[in-house]
């Protein structure tokens, strides 16, 4: 592990004065905006929310951010308009719809979209309170059924082990992408609680009716893996376009206790939160796993440097591998640029998720600056999903310039991964160095049919996909 660890310091030293400051035309780069305790959004006006989040999405855009990771189930209620779960309480008091009337979720994919965003609503599956003194509003299937939760540490969670269970959540799953137009669902980290010393998950009665001879450990496992496929064939079976990403936290085993786990001393995804990540993606379950590694390069007993070495040799090789970043402790220990430029030299890596998106937004250490001046300074594509999907939609026609204002036609959507959702423009000095995959040409991703240009040249405009595949470039305009 040494060695490794001191080739990848060779390489990315070696990297510092090769490594595109922009970045590669193709990269994930998400933000996660978290709605659990933020308590701004129940005493903010519908307007003032509204105001903020576009303020919260402009800032990120300008920051060079292209999927927004929104939660809009963050402890079994809704930022949107469900009929299955209460409105949240960190919107509105009591259950009750917010005054004046807004959908959250609606608002933020509109908003999203219109800046050429993707939009994935991100749930957590289980968590259900807070705190032990936190009451349920009326109407909360916890009033219904109280025998499907168990009460851990004070909290109160939805009970893995009961089937009922995983169908209630598939059906929220299943509510969300019938209605709203997401691009992604996401789950985080939280799966079976976090261990709490000397306290037991009270699952002994499920685990006797259900458990089939298991041992506990393998039986909870097979539980969340159960859920994990389940809500992978509801989205395929509703909107195969729609991805499904997990954020796991960022140890799977460790070395010690597995050959396979990594040189590292923390606690383990698969043996404290049940989550055998690795599978899922084997299986084909997930079509991204979003690591959260947001320890230091040389932390003791969990060192990003070896953790991101780790998960490029064991992941991304049937899905995509992304890497969840700290944004805030990143600038304070001054290691942004060896960060991203160690995902960017990583072979199976293809983007990074900035936690938290109000980091970002409050530029902490600057590292909005730094992003938007250096890190994503020029626009990135988010990679396609050829899996789900290769066709190519259509190539845009119609373009035309009328002084600096780029429009042209937009193709009627058929409710196929292959429809035209955003569009990618680029800008050459001359039609001889037309080519989409110069470094530097792209200058826009959009999501209407029309562009405004800032400076002069030969510009051509390319359509992406549902699942980001890219059309065939327009015929080339000039922009005098």
């Amino acid at each position: 592990m040494k060695k490794n660890v001191i080739t990848i310091l060779l390489f990315l030293l070696a990297a510092v004065g090769i490594a595109a400051a922009s970045g590669p035309k193709r990269e994930f780069r998400g933000a996660w905006l978290q709605t659990v305790w933020q308590d701004g959004y129940r005493t903010r006006t519908t307007a003032q929310n509204k105001a903020y989040l576009r303020e919260q999405l402009d800032k990120l855009k300008a920051a060079g951010v292209n999927a927004v990771l929104f939660q809009v189930r963050p402890q079994s209620d809704a930022f949107y308009d469900s009929k299955i779960e209460p409105w949240s309480r960190f919107l509105t008091d009591g259950g009750a719809a917010p005054k004046p009337w807004w959908d959250p979720l609606e608002f933020m994919v509109e908003e999203c979209h219109a800046r050429g965003m993707e939009l994935h609503a991100w749930l957590n599956p289980y968590r259900v309170t807070g705190s032990a003194k936190q009451t349920l509003p009326r109407g909360h299937v916890y009033h219904k059924h109280p025998g499907r939760f168990v009460r851990y540490d004070g909290k109160l969670y939805f009970n893995p082990g009961l089937p009922e269970n995983r169908e209630f959540i598939i059906k929220v799953v299943d509510d969300i992408i019938s209605r709203y137009d997401v691009d992604g669902i996401h789950f985080d980290d939280y799966f079976y609680p976090y261990p709490v010393k000397g306290k037991e998950f009270a699952d002994s009665k499920a685990f006797a009716r259900y458990g089939g001879g298991m041992k506990l450990g393998d039986w909870r496992r097979r539980n969340v893996d159960m859920l994990i496929e389940e809500v992978h064939e509801c989205i395929h079976r509703r909107k195969p376009w729609v991805r499904f990403g997990v954020s796991p936290f960022g140890i799977w085993r460790n070395k010690k206790t597995d050959p396979r786990g990594s040189d590292t001393n923390g606690l383990q995804n698969y043996d404290a939160l049940y989550a055998d990540v690795l599978l899922w993606e084997e299986k084909g379950w997930v079509d991204y796993l979003l690591p959260q590694l947001y320890w230091d390069l040389g932390h003791k007993s969990a060192s990003y440097l070896v953790l991101v070495d780790w998960w490029n040799r064991n992941a991304g090789t049937k899905r995509h591998l992304y890497i969840g970043q700290d944004a805030e402790r990143t600038m304070k220990s001054a290691e942004l640029w060896r960060k991203v430029e160690l995902t960017r030299t990583a072979d199976r890596v293809r983007g990074n998720c900035w936690w938290s998106g109000y980091s970002v937004t409050a530029n902490k250490g600057g590292v909005a600056d730094s992003l938007a001046a250096r890190y994503q300074s020029v626009p990135a594509l988010v990679p396609s999903y050829p899996w789900i999907s290769g066709e190519r939609p259509a190539a845009v026609s119609g373009l035309k310039a009328e002084h600096r204002r780029l429009s042209w036609k937009e193709a009627a959507r058929r409710g196929r991964a292959s429809d035209a959702v955003r569009y990618a423009v680029y800008r050459f000095d001359s039609r001889e160095d037309v080519d989409t995959e110069r470094d530097g040409a792209l200058v826009a991703v959009v999501g209407k049919p029309e562009y405004e240009a800032c400076r002069a040249g030969v510009y051509v405009v390319t359509a992406l996909s549902r699942v980001n595949v890219e059309s065939e470039p327009s015929s080339p305009v000039v922009i005098r």
